[in-house]
Formats: C-alpha cells, structure tokens, sequence
C-alpha cells in the first residue's frame, strides 16, 4: 500500500519542503531531456530526493537523485542499455 506514501509526499509539499513534481521535472528535463521511466520521493540522510529514471536519446539509462527542494541534480548515474543478444 503507497497511501502512506503518498500522505508523506503531500505533507511535505504542503509544509513547503518539496518543490511540486511538475516544477523539479522541467528542471530536470531542461538540463537533461529525456523520457521519464520512473519517479520515486525518498528521505535520504534528513532530505527530501527524488530519484528519477531517464531514458535518454540514443538509449541510454539514467538514474538521478534531484533535490526535492530546489530540483537541483545531485548525482547521476547513466547506463549504456543497447547490448548485444
């Protein structure tokens, strides 16, 4: 069940902590386009994060961790998908 999930996300929007969802992927998308695969809010170490998935143009994985805040791009990690079968 992602309720509680969920009732955590708004409450920290509401109490300003998070910037909306909306807001951080424009932001994101403009330093770094893409298609978003996945998006997840996590507290990691007293902060909010959101860890979004990319695909990128060409294939390639993307996985960042973006301030939730002030949608800053923490770190990124990119991953090369098109293997040979």
């Amino acid at each position: 069940d992602d309720s509680g999930d969920h009732d955590h996300a708004r409450q920290a929007l509401e109490a300003g902590e998070i910037a909306p969802l909306k807001t951080v992927l424009e932001k994101v998308g403009s330093e770094m386009p893409g298609q978003v695969l996945e998006v997840e809010l996590e507290r990691k170490r007293g902060r909010w994060v959101y860890e979004i998935k990319l695909l990128r143009p060409g294939g390639s994985l993307v996985k960042l961790l973006v301030d939730a805040g002030d949608g800053t791009i923490i770190s990124r990690r990119e991953r090369d998908d098109k293997r040979s079968h």
